[in-house]
């Protein structure tokens, strides 16, 4: 019987090869799909293929010349990895490194089990104007800017007239300079950042609970299941794939931190850096402050060159575990 399988197997592979359709059969049969594509991809080509050609400039001393941008490239000296080291003997670069790895990570768990949790809060209402009426009250917050949410913030922590200093001296206490403070800020960015985001996530969360086949339910409910063992042994295993993509993004992701969030909000506040400087933040000071556009550009790029190799990394792991919930 071994023989025969081994005699089997090769002919029903070399089969499968040869019936495989090639790339021009394919582009034959789905051309019209395929122009939907070509804006998507000139874009992709003209605003970050191309663009990324000028990382370059990380490893150069880089100053501009009055002849553009090209001839700035051929005339700036060549460094090498001068930048980047220049990035990691910096006093700062334990601290924007641990602010942004920690507060990532912070942001990870904290939107993965809220929105689970009000996605299957939701999933488990039968008043549709009432589960519209959450979802927008739930969402407004994503699309407000930065901006408008650190005056907001202002409005309550304000050192003179702010609410919760009101409250305080209105209670015989003594009020707190919150932006000179830094105790207190990484609750603050870790309790904003995640109401902003809160909205999307469970939605997104939400719609893959009302996907899941009814009879599911039903069949438990018959086997005498709970409502949280309905929750438990059906939608929760229901929302993994969807879980363990989100998460592989995330951690992607883990090395950008959102500069509108950690800039904006405690409004770039000197005596708050240990704990506000991530490497958006930092790239950013770096660039305004010293106007050394190879060193921030380093900083960019190795940003980038982590988030990459963790995303595949993390894909890498879930795609041995568990193939059907990778990302690729």
């Amino acid at each position: 019987m071994q023989d025969t399988n081994t005699a089997i197997n090769p002919t029903i592979k070399r089969k499968k090869r040869r019936h495989r359709p090639s790339f021009a059969t394919q582009f034959k049969n789905n051309w019209p799909l395929l122009l939907f594509v070509i804006p998507g991809a000139i874009w992709m080509i003209f605003f970050f293929y191309i663009p990324i050609l000028a990382n370059v400039v990380a490893f150069q001393d880089f100053h501009f010349s009055a002849d553009g941008f090209l001839a700035s490239l051929q005339s700036s000296s060549w460094v090498g990895f001068k930048n980047f080291e220049f990035l990691f003997s910096s006093n700062a670069a334990w601290i924007i490194t641990r602010n942004t790895l920690l507060y990532n990570l912070g942001f990870i768990v904290l939107n993965l089990i809220i929105s689970v949790f009000f996605a299957v809060v939701m999933s488990q209402l039968r008043n549709k104007r009432l589960i519209k009426l959450y979802q927008t009250s739930m969402l407004l917050p994503y699309f407000l800017s930065w901006v408008v949410i650190s005056y907001f913030v202002y409005a309550f922590i304000s050192p003179n007239q702010g609410l919760i200093n009101s409250l305080i001296t209105g209670s015989g206490g003594k009020g707190i300079s919150w932006y000179n403070a830094p105790q207190f800020w990484p609750f603050i960015l870790l309790f904003i950042g995640t109401w902003k985001s809160i909205g999307y996530n469970s939605i997104l969360y939400f719609a893959s609970a009302m996907g899941v086949d009814p009879t599911l339910y039903e069949a438990a409910e018959i086997d005498g299941a709970n409502k949280w063992q309905q929750i438990k042994h059906v939608t929760i295993p229901a929302l993994v794939p969807l879980m363990t993509l989100m998460t592989i993004l995330a951690i992607g992701n883990i090395f950008r931190a959102d500069f509108g969030l950690f800039y904006q909000v405690p409004q770039n506040s000197g005596s708050l850096y240990n704990v506000t400087s991530v490497l958006d933040t930092y790239i950013f000071n770096g660039l305004t402050s010293t106007g050394d556009i190879g060193m921030s550009s380093a900083a960019a790029l190795y940003q980038s060159f982590v988030g990459f190799a963790l995303l595949m990394i993390s894909n890498a792991v879930v795609r041995k575990i568990d193939p059907d919930s990778a990302l690729f």
